[in-house]
């Protein structure tokens, strides 16, 4: 049984994929991480590497609304 907070709303499930893939800046613009991060990475430059870290704009309104919809509780600096 979904349970109705005070202001009438439905509380709406997180998708925990998507809140682990996006962060929102302070700004309140919508960043990503780069893809190839996590294994498979002994052969790859340094440099490559280090371009890893950077978090990238994410372009494009029906994917921005898209994650607004899976993870409607993403805060500025989470």
């Amino acid at each position: 049984m979904p349970r109705k907070q005070p202001d009438g709303k439905y509380k709406i499930k997180t998708h925990k994929a998507t809140a682990k893939r996006f962060r929102v800046t302070g700004s309140g613009m919508l960043v990503r991480t780069k893809i190839g991060k996590s294994h498979l990475r002994r052969r790859t430059p340094k440099r490559v590497k280090a371009l890893f870290t950077e978090m990238l704009p994410v372009k494009g309104r029906g994917i921005i609304k898209r994650v607004h919809r899976l993870a409607p509780y993403l805060k500025k600096g989470e």
